[in-house]
């Protein structure tokens, strides 16, 4: 069964959202974004700080807090993770999950002391990953900032190995971009490991989810900019921020073909309505009574 992932990437008190994974620009508060996505049967929550392991904190605690008393959803943290003691702290704001990076190449052994504290169910292993010339995949830290020599595909499976229940795949290439997901990458993973594999970076369309669940072979897909111009649609009201270039947000965001997303290959859906797309092409994904509201 096929999960549907909002990726919220969070600077300070702001949804933001770049290509890949740079150019990061305001998008609006988490706050109204996260029950967006909660009523319309969203399986999880993905909450990314996007500059914790650059500037060496984590600040997503109280967003968590609030987001865990009010929706009864699995939540992942990702960013800034960077000892038991951090993980801990997370779990404890109300997170079911943390997704570790930059900590987690620099120190392996954290994800089986992760494991090994917590349970693997608790362990995300956050693979950003760039294709070179020849082929291969190689991960990146720091939000895609710093080279590391490392392999993608065998880190993924070293740390499953440790310990990691799940593995999150992010094309740095693809991310924001619209031109659909790293295919290959998600399925020499899914293929290296034997925990679920969770798709991100570069959907433009609902087409483009069936394809990195059927071909790339995805356990679970994580989306945002599909999902977010659809969502600030759907609010009446949005509450602009001070931070960053929000000039885009107040004018109604267009669908049709000339806006300026579809010119990068973004077609806005409905989660509800791409769980509806998946399941007439046949992909088995959870149905709540969110779903039918």
């Amino acid at each position: 069964m096929i999960r549907i992932i909002p990726r919220l990437d969070i600077k300070g008190p702001n949804v933001v959202k770049g290509v890949n994974l740079e150019g990061m620009r305001v998008v609006g508060r988490p706050e109204l974004f996260a029950p967006h996505y909660y009523d319309e049967g969203a399986d999880e929550l993905l909450f990314m700080d996007t500059v914790a392991s650059l500037y060496g904190r984590n600040t997503l605690d109280e967003i968590v807090h609030r987001t865990a008393e009010r929706m009864f959803v699995p939540l992942t943290v990702s960013g800034g993770i960077r000892s038991v003691q951090d993980i801990r702290g997370v779990l404890r704001a109300g997170a079911d999950k943390v997704a570790m990076n930059t900590a987690a190449i620099a120190n392996p052994r954290l994800v089986a002391e992760g494991a090994e504290h917590f349970g693997s169910q608790c362990i995300v292993l956050s693979i950003e990953a760039r294709r070179l010339p020849d082929g291969r995949y190689e991960c990146l830290t720091d939000g895609g900032r710093e080279r590391t020599g490392k392999d993608a595909i065998e880190w993924a499976e070293e740390a499953a190995g440790l310990g990691a229940g799940e593995i999150l795949a992010t094309s740095v290439d693809n991310e924001g971009t619209g031109r659909g997901f790293d295919l290959e990458l998600t399925r020499l993973i899914s293929e290296r490991v034997g925990v679920p594999v969770i798709a991100s970076g570069g959907a433009g369309c609902a087409e483009h989810v069936r394809d990195v669940v059927l071909i790339g072979k995805a356990d679970a897909v994580c989306i945002a900019s599909i999902l977010h111009y659809g969502c600030l649609e759907a609010m009446e009201n949005v509450a602009y921020a001070e931070e960053g270039n929000t000039d885009f947000l107040k004018r109604k965001i267009p669908v049709s073909s000339r806006s300026a997303h579809n010119r990068r290959g973004i077609q806005p859906v409905r989660l509800a309505e791409l769980k509806q797309n998946l399941a007439d092409w046949g992909i088995e994904v959870r149905r709540t009574e969110r779903d039918a509201a």
